[in-house]
């Protein structure tokens, strides 16, 4: 199983998260589906490759080793497709993550899933662009709520 093989199944794995959220009805079991066979088989994806890369016990062919302190060692990181594929899975486990926290607070908040679904389209393609949205649309139902859960 090489990375382009990873890198199609998160994505698959992230994108039925992330329809689930914008177009199904939000029952209980679909949120906790979401949370644990999406963003957990993310984290599961993401430690696994990222431990086993960084050990050795993954041989990653193109090299790339864990700088993270200098712009040209995060680059070379990046410029294996193992460093992609498991960065790129950070990147889809913390977005759907967010995604759900959206999802949930919106509707604890009543606020319409009309609203929410471009916000949460938003996160899915541009994470921080989406939450941050979220915080601004958020907050005048958080204060009516009289608290900010």
């Amino acid at each position: 199983m090489g990375w382009a093989f990873v890198f199609s199944a998160v994505n698959m794995l992230a994108l039925v998260g992330w329809v689930s959220l914008i177009l199904l009805p939000r029952w209980p079991a679909l949120l906790s589906a979401v949370l644990y066979l999406g963003v957990g088989i993310l984290c599961l994806v993401y430690a696994t490759g990222l431990i086993g890369v960084v050990s050795g016990l993954i041989p990653n062919p193109q090299g790339g080793g864990a700088d993270f302190s200098t712009i040209a060692g995060v680059r070379a990181i990046f410029a294996s497709d193992a460093g992609v594929t498991i960065g790129w899975t950070h990147y889809l486990a913390f977005d759907l993550f967010v995604g759900l926290w959206i999802a949930r607070d919106g509707d604890a908040k009543n606020i319409s899933r009309l609203v929410q679904a471009p916000i949460l389209f938003a996160t899915l393609m541009a994470g921080p662009l989406g939450l941050g949205i979220w915080l601004l649309v958020r907050e005048p139902a958080a204060r009516r709520q009289g608290r900010f859960r």
